[in-house]
């Protein structure tokens, strides 16, 4: 079902890849893109669970707007594993606008299709989406 307000579809396999690694780990992250041509968002990269945050932060590109999945394990102050699964949209100041455009209205109804998201971030640039800033928001 295409949206609305910019008329992109979600692709079947973003779902059932956001629900194995909701479910069963079995990626430590997933990089979306939209296909303009197809009008339907996409998966793009998918990353194995061994993989670290900077094979991650590696897999998304300086120019150009992205969707992203992470889980994120980390260990609190009580000493317990935990893991969070963060939303990021990425969207670079060099990004095209038009593409800036599509992604921003593209990207609450393709939240809602990943059921099990627990903390969103917004990034134009690295280091608004470093480990630090996952630590301080997973807590």
């Amino acid at each position: 079902m295409a949206n609305a307000a910019s008329g992109m579809a979600v692709h079947d396999d973003c779902k059932l890849r956001f629900m194995e690694l909701k479910a069963k780990r079995t990626h430590r992250f997933i990089v979306y893109k939209i296909e303009e041509k197809q009008k339907q968002v996409v998966v793009e990269k998918v990353g194995e669970p061994i993989q670290t945050y900077d094979d991650f932060a590696a897999s998304l590109p300086a120019d150009e707007c992205r969707y992203a999945i992470y889980d994120f394990d980390f260990v609190t102050a009580e000493n317990c594993q935990k893991s969070k699964i963060f939303f990021i949209a990425w969207c670079p100041d060099i990004a095209k606008v038009r593409s800036k455009m599509i992604y921003a209205s593209s990207k609450d109804r393709f939240k809602r299709e990943l059921d099990g998201i627990q903390i969103e971030l917004q990034a134009a640039d690295p280091t608004e989406m470093d480990l630090d800033v996952f630590r301080s928001r997973a807590n």
